[in-house]
């Protein structure tokens, strides 16, 4: 009787696995549709309950909101989530002068030198500061570790010290240019060159930006000098995942210059488009004026450093034995603990974006861990049915994946639409990651297909579930009544990548034209490795084969 049911699983082994996918992939349709109805459902159901939050006037028929202003003597938030919401994502007005200020505390009043009056300052909450400070220190380990050991796990024996140098000085030169004028120029007060195009030098070394008091228009309950640190780590970890498109081919020199250039012309630029808030009554950034909404940086980092990773590999070509000879990660151990070091560091990364502990980085937290896993799972699926195999490759790369799409989405969309936002990264990403591989593109470390693309994915997605019900400072998306809030979010998705590839094609055609030789190392220094020849030292011992 076995043998008998051997033989037949023999002679039907194709169909049943034919009829095995079948199954799968109309299960993942049907999850993705009941999510959707969920999504939907969900904001419908508690917009009748008065609870689908608009920014502008009252949902019809909803319980009176209680006023969310602090009163004249007491500057503590009401412990209602509306107001939270509000308050926190509200300019403030007529903060004190914070030079003559010991420290503002929540309701507790402080007495400047020499005055016995005793006014009120803006909210400084120390367990807003605290949770902030905690999601800083996660994002920091994301460079030098995460995608430092990701990208060297990736590559190959000769250059994986090299790459993992690499992601550990971006993190130390990024530190200095943010702290001398990145900083400024991303958040800083508008120039007026242009509205919204980019910041001004007000804050040139941190000038005017205080320890003891909040900026005007961020983060308002925690000190201005905490939220500067909080943002350093999302510019340091941008140019490190571009380091993908000139892996195993750049100078060190060259590398060290380009770090500065593109943090100054890509990052910077793009990210006040999108996040400046207009300080000092100055013009927002001109993305976030037309209302594109990108919630911790799909737009700002993940599209500018995707397609800056392909025009790179486009510029540089490719590496030498590209498509003659296996470029296999040399230690997928490495790619698995740096994938892991990156998952764990983005419940920093999105929840930190909130501003403030409380119900947005909670909605952030969830949104972030569930769309990674389901991504995750989809990627190796997608892998499993094209090559028969699992991959563990392949499911670090969804993973990534996951956590890219979520980045823009995380404190905009509920817990159903981030099942949807799973499937659609990792199913775009997979088929990006093969046309890429057809095309030729030697984009060594995949940050176009899964960073760049990934990235547009997530803004796009997030102009379909936006929710006000979410985040009160949102827009409803297009499954919401309001299909423009997709197209908005398009156009910025389209202005960053046009950018970040425009200008990385500039730079690199300057460097190219300034470096004696070129940026890129010699055949020879190539074929016997970065790590020696622009190192100096290698990854592993002789001894260890």
């Amino acid at each position: 009787m076995n043998l008998m049911s051997l033989s037949f699983f023999g002679r039907h082994k194709s169909t049943i696995l034919v009829h095995k996918w079948t199954v799968i992939f109309l299960t993942a349709g049907v999850i993705v549709g009941t999510s959707g109805i969920f999504a939907i459902g969900e904001h419908n159901a508690l917009g009748q309950l008065g609870l689908a939050g608009t920014t502008g006037a009252p949902v019809a028929g909803a319980p009176p909101q209680p006023d969310c202003a602090p009163s004249a003597k007491n500057h503590t938030l009401a412990p209602v989530p509306y107001c939270i919401g509000v308050e926190h994502f509200s300019p403030l007005s007529g903060l004190h002068n914070p030079v003559s200020t010991a420290e503002y505390h929540c309701a507790k009043p402080q007495t400047p030198p020499g005055n016995t009056t005793a006014p009120y300052g803006p909210c400084i909450d120390t367990g807003d500061t605290t949770f902030m400070y905690a999601a800083a220190s996660f994002v920091m380990i994301m460079t030098p570790g995460g995608v430092g050991f990701l990208y060297g796990g990736m590559t190959r024996r000769k250059h994986a010290l090299t790459v993992i140098l690499q992601n550990f000085l971006v993190y130390a030169i990024v530190s200095i240019q943010w702290v001398v004028y990145g900083y400024s120029i991303m958040f800083g007060p508008d120039s007026g060159v242009g509205p919204g195009f980019i910041g001004s030098f007000a804050w040139v070394g941190l000038n005017n930006v205080f320890h003891n008091a909040p900026a005007d228009v961020y983060a308002p309950s925690i000190p201005h000098l905490a939220y500067v640190m909080f943002q350093l780590m999302f510019a340091a970890i941008t140019p490190a995942l571009a380091i993908a498109g000139y892996a195993d081919r750049l100078k060190m020199s060259a590398f060290l210059i380009h770090v500065v250039l593109w943090t100054t012309f890509v990052y910077d630029f793009a990210g006040h488009w999108n996040w400046s808030l207009g300080s000092q009554g100055t013009h927002p950034g001109w993305l976030n004026a037309l209302g594109a909404e990108d919630f911790a940086g799909g737009t700002v980092i993940h599209i500018t450093s995707g397609f800056a990773g392909l025009v790179t590999a486009m510029f540089l070509g490719r590496r030498l034995g590209y498509g003659r000879a296996p470029f296999e990660p040399h230690s997928i151990p490495l790619v698995l603990l740096g994938t892991t070091l990156l998952w764990y560091g983005w419940f920093g990364f999105n929840p930190g974006s909130a501003g403030f502990a409380g119900f947005l980085e909670t909605e952030a937290f969830q949104n972030t861990n569930i769309a990674t896993a389901v991504a995750a799972m989809w990627w190796m699926f997608l892998s499993w049915a094209h090559t028969g195999k699992t991959s563990a490759v392949g499911a670090c790369s969804g993973a990534i994946a996951g956590l890219v799409a979520i980045t823009p989405a995380s404190g905009y969309i509920g817990v159903y639409a981030s099942i949807i936002m799973g499937f659609a990264c990792a199913t775009v990403c997979f088929y990006c990651l093969i046309l890429k591989n057809r095309r030729r593109v030697d984009d060594a470390l995949d940050t176009w297909a899964v960073h760049g693309m990934g990235g547009v994915v997530g803004a796009l997605v997030t102009g379909l579930f936006s929710e006000t019900r979410i985040n009160p400072a949102a827009n409803n998306g297009w499954f919401f009544g309001n299909p423009k809030q997709e197209l908005v979010n398009a156009v910025g998705a389209s202005a960053a990548a046009a950018w970040s590839f425009g200008i990385t094609f500039i730079i690199w055609k300057v460097q190219d034209w300034i470096w004696p030789g070129g940026v890129r190392v010699t055949p020879a220094e190539e074929e016997l490795g970065l790590d020696i020849t622009q190192v100096g030292e290698r990854a592993y011992s002789e001894s260890i084969s």
